[in-house]
């Protein structure tokens, strides 16, 4: 299997419904209290692109996308209409004069318990690297989200980026349930998507 670095048809992305998921065990006790686990350490974004598909050529460019990944064999790139960018500064990390590699990460909430999701696929062009809030651009962006700096951050020094990204998912189907409503309309109501954590 392959990742292929491809973004999925944009104007057909934008018409999804989806977001993130969670798995959680709840057990309730016999006093009714409860008793709850989280057996993911991350969410996991799951689409439903169907609802993007808006006429026969929507669809017909769906089935070559889909033909060329081999369903739900090769992963891809999507743009989240909602969530696809840092949203200003990002925490990246504080410097300690030896480190120089940190990963890009998005920060969710801020005063219980912030939620720091790995970004993976930042967009090119985007990135903007700060060392305490003034920026740099003594560094490289690696495979996986990796921003390398050219030399060790000092000691004590704020480290933050902004930036867009896009998700790694897969096709959730290996069939397209196609319905030619009429001459030049379409409909393939269940186009699941699944990120592919990395």
């Amino acid at each position: 299997m392959a990742f292929h670095n491809i973004r999925f048809p944009l104007d057909i992305a934008l018409g999804a419904r989806g977001g993130p998921e969670r798995a959680t065990d709840i057990v309730t006790l016999s006093s009714g209290r409860e008793e709850r686990n989280s057996r993911w350490a991350r969410s996991r974004r799951r689409y439903n692109a169907g609802y993007g598909v808006k006429s026969r050529a929507d669809l017909q460019a769906v089935l070559a996308f889909f033909e060329e990944r081999r369903g739900r064999f090769h992963a891809f790139l999507w743009h989240d209409g909602l969530d696809h960018s840092s949203q200003g500064q990002q925490p990246l990390g504080t410097g300690d004069g030896e480190a120089a590699t940190f990963q890009l990460v998005k920060c969710y909430g801020v005063s219980f318990d912030p939620y720091l999701r790995p970004i993976t696929r930042p967009v090119t062009g985007t990135l903007a690297v700060f060392v305490d809030g003034e920026p740099t651009v003594a560094f490289t962006l690696g495979q996986g989200g990796i921003v390398t700096f050219d030399m060790p951050p000092a000691d004590g020094a704020t480290l933050s980026a902004s930036f867009e990204f896009d998700v790694p998912v897969r096709f959730d189907i290996d069939r397209l349930d196609i319905e030619l409503s009429s001459f030049d309309a379409a409909e393939a109501p269940i186009i699941s998507l699944v990120e592919v954590l990395e």
